[in-house]
């Protein structure tokens, strides 16, 4: 019987051999397509992007890499305040999204029954049409003759618009009884427009909150107040962190609202990238200015992150 045993086939022959290779290889396989779009999309564009930021030149003889640093400085000390008031309304609206968001994805996750599913898809629902169209809807609604003038006058309720514009007007959001072309209206277009990402990644969180841990917080007498901070709130912090990235981020370089809905006061860094790459045609000054909102929103997202104290994000 031991001699039997001992003549049996050994299991670590070249087929295994082999298959542990292929075993070795299998991740890298695996990850080779992703690898190949960010080489593609991501690192040969950024690569360019900041040669482009160190080159000196024009449009008509050609640019050449010079290593010009002063780009940087120069741009920084001209659109500051642009790339100042991206950030302000970015995180305004962001704040907003979330006092919104948040009671919205609770409800659809906890009380929505058999109803669920459709609000759901309302929530995507502004995702079926253009984005250029659903801020575009923003002037007919905000406009002097548009549909929120329309509604106060119909219900005899303009003294609550009017109340409405002087709040705004100390907050700084209005200069005068106008609505749009202010920074009111593009907070407003922000906050509408990326409200889904905040919505649905709170949404998955809160769905896998246990509600035993709420009532076995009431069970010990905790207030309504005392249970949401110390029990649900800490629970929801991986959704709200990646709500609040998802919109903070693409929020702070976008472009379209402040052109639509905003005036030559309210221009965001997007709107000056844009101009300086399409229309001055100051490649230099328009790479260097991305450089420098990418290096912002990273470093304030390492903040937040790590402020937040979110694991399972760092």
């Amino acid at each position: 019987m031991a001699e039997a045993v001992l003549q049996a086939p050994r299991p670590d022959g070249p087929s295994a051999a082999v298959r542990h290779v292929r075993r070795n290889w299998v991740p890298y396989l695996l990850l080779a397509p992703g690898l190949l779009w960010l080489l593609i999309f991501f690192a040969v564009p950024t690569l360019s992007l900041a040669s482009q930021s160190l080159q000196t030149g024009d449009i008509d003889n050609g640019y050449a890499l010079t290593w010009h640093w002063q780009t940087y400085t120069d741009a920084l000390s001209s659109y500051w305040s642009q790339l100042l008031r991206s950030v302000i309304y970015a995180g305004t609206a962001t704040v907003l999204t979330l006092a919104f968001g948040y009671p919205l994805a609770w409800f659809i996750a906890h009380r929505s029954g058999r109803w669920k599913n459709i609000l759901l898809i309302l929530v995507i629902a502004p995702f079926f049409t253009s984005f250029l169209i659903r801020t575009l809807a923003w002037q007919t609604i905000l406009g002097d003759s548009g549909l929120l003038v329309n509604l106060t006058e119909a219900t005899h309720t303009t003294f609550l618009l009017d109340g409405f514009k002087a709040v705004l007007r100390a907050l700084g959001l209005i200069s005068n009884d106008q609505l749009l072309f202010s920074p009111f209206a593009v907070i407003c277009g922000l906050t509408y427009n990326f409200l889904p990402f905040m919505v649905l990644p709170l949404y998955a969180n809160l769905e896998r909150l246990d509600l035993r841990l709420t009532e076995a917080a009431s069970d010990l007498y905790a207030s309504p107040v005392q249970t949401f901070r110390r029990v649900i709130w800490p629970l929801s912090l991986p959704g709200v962190v990646a709500g609040t990235l998802l919109t903070f981020i693409p929020a702070t370089g976008d472009f379209i609202n402040s052109v639509l809905l905003g005036s030559t006061q309210t221009t965001m860094i997007g709107q000056v990238i844009d101009g300086q790459f399409l229309r001055v045609l100051d490649y230099p000054t328009a790479a260097a200015l991305s450089f420098v909102l990418m290096a912002l929103i990273i470093s304030i997202v390492i903040f937040y992150v790590r402020r937040a104290g979110t694991e399972e994000l760092v």
